[in-house]
């Protein structure tokens, strides 16, 4: 489909002035929605193709997904001074997202401003409050009690200023994000470091300080570094015990933990397509280890299948329309350019002691014997924001299936933290957790994970949407009449 400039200038060519404005308002888009908890917040594609347009006609060259995607969001694109890595750029982001530790301070400077609600869609999750500790039911009511005037000041504040509120247990403010907030063309701040988790939906986003946060929920643009781009062409297609991690893992031994300073890293090339949306989405989470502003994937048919099956379709049809815009141009130019073949590319272990010292897991064994590194693995976690997808979850049960099979045993405690709600609903429909073992222990989900202790089977949690409350948030068990996923 032609893109909208092109159709309005085709209709005024065709019908002339006067009959253009009735035209026009025919072949007018259905406005698209951020969110289902947001129906009147939309997406504005219009004006980011407006922007890209201005601003590639300034420079007179190719742009590389980044550059249309942040100098999309410009606060004057005709006017800005752009030059990668020297300029400092004035941008409007699309939306905020807060975690309960960082959002106390962010949603007390907020109120001392006297606006009597947020200037842009921002969400509070309660997760990096909760510890993994004893197991999942235990653990999020001693959360609950430890935490309770935090969760009530944010669930208040957030019901007076207009700003959801995910209760403690709803899961990871990363994999809420990539479930309900993220789309195509986003940008979007949070006050965490792995924000960028929502790169593997093809948008740009960033983590920030409270104050940040702050200042886009006022309605003041937000200045950022004019970031140079370091490209990550992948070939080939992952196969075997190969994994979306080992790309990230494999790109940090490459950069170190500061290559990608003041960068954001975009991947691209024909072997994108051999991965999947939430192992995109790992990918860029994990490129926070390298000091990377953030990083991106383009749109593809991944992503487009990701948001039909968290029910979102609606935007994945608007992406088609405006996918010329959410994928690099032809020719662009990179600062720096890395060549990966995922069809060679071996499973990684990096560490210990920092996470761009990599190694093939075929060798790991021969240096951590050279080095004098300890052998036993002692304690072990299946989740975080990293490795708690609906994906994570089915590799590790394949895994236990196997074992099982040829009568292995667990000779490590270890900790099963689904991202979500609707992960941890999901994988149990399905039969996933079936495969649970005596020293398996089951936490809600969360960013807090210490020590696993005994095991624990908790009672399985409804799930949860953001609440816009007009009393204290009530700390009691949630209702288990809530309706379960069905994608």
């Amino acid at each position: 489909m032609a893109p909208y400039s092109l159709l309005v200038t085709r209709l005024q060519k065709a019908l002339g002035v006067r009959q253009y404005h009735v035209a026009s308002v025919l072949c007018q888009r259905a406005k698209v929605a951020m969110s289902h908890f947001e129906p009147n917040e939309y997406i504005h594609y219009d004006l980011l193709e407006k922007n890209i347009n201005i601003v590639r006609k300034r420079l007179n060259r190719p742009l590389t997904l980044s550059e249309k995607i942040v100098y999309g969001h410009l606060d004057d694109p005709a006017s800005q001074e752009i030059e990668r890595g020297k300029s400092y750029l004035r941008l409007r982001p699309d939306r905020v997202a807060m975690q309960d530790a960082t959002a106390q301070m962010a949603m007390l400077q907020f109120i001392s401003s006297g606006l009597s609600k947020v200037a842009v869609p921002s969400t509070i999750h309660c997760d990096h409050l909760i510890e993994a500790q004893v197991g999942g039911e235990k653990d999020l009511r001693r959360a609950k009690d430890i935490n309770q005037e935090v969760y009530n000041f944010l669930a208040t504040a957030g019901a007076k200023y207009g700003v959801g509120f995910w209760k403690p247990g709803s899961g990871i403010i990363h994999q809420i994000i990539l479930e309900n907030y993220a789309y195509p063309g986003v940008l979007l701040i949070g006050t965490d470091s792995h924000t960028p988790n929502g790169g593997g939906l093809g948008g740009i986003c960033i983590g920030v300080g409270g104050a940040d946060a702050v200042d886009v929920m006022a309605g003041i643009p937000w200045e950022l570094k004019c970031p140079k781009v370091i490209g990550v062409k992948l070939t080939g297609s992952l196969s075997g015990w190969s994994s979306p991690k080992d790309v990230i893992l494999k790109v940090a031994g490459i950069l170190t933990v500061k290559g990608g300073t003041g960068a954001i890293v975009e991947y691209h090339g024909p072997g994108v397509d051999s991965i999947s949306c939430t192992g995109m989405a790992t990918i860029c989470n994990m490129g926070a280890e390298i000091g990377a502003t953030t990083s991106v994937f383009p749109y593809n048919h991944r992503m487009k299948k990701y948001l039909s099956k968290t029910g979102r379709e609606d935007i994945a049809n608007l992406a088609d329309e405006f996918k010329d815009h959410l994928v690099p141009d032809p020719g662009c130019h990179y600062d720096q350019l890395i060549e990966i073949n995922l069809s060679e590319l071996k499973p990684h272990i990096n560490g210990p002691f920092t996470p761009d010292l990599a190694h093939p897991v075929a060798e790991v064994g021969k240096v951590a014997e050279k080095e004098g590194w300890p052998l036993d693995i002692r304690v072990g976690l299946i989740g975080s924001c990293t490795n708690s997808s609906y994906e994570d979850m089915g590799r590790s049960a394949a895994v236990a299936k196997q074992a099982l099979a040829h009568g292995l045993k667990c000779k490590s405690q270890f900790t099963i933290t689904p991202g979500s709600e609707q992960i941890r609903a999901t994988i149990e429909r399905d039969g996933r957790t079936s495969r649970r073992g005596r020293r398996t222990q089951s936490s809600p989900p969360t960013t807090g994970t210490s020590r696993a202790a005994t095991t624990q089977t908790p009672r399985p949690m409804p799930l949860s949407r953001p609440q816009r409350l007009s009393q204290p948030w009530p700390l009691r068990e949630p209702s288990s009449s809530t309706q379960r996923p069905t994608t």
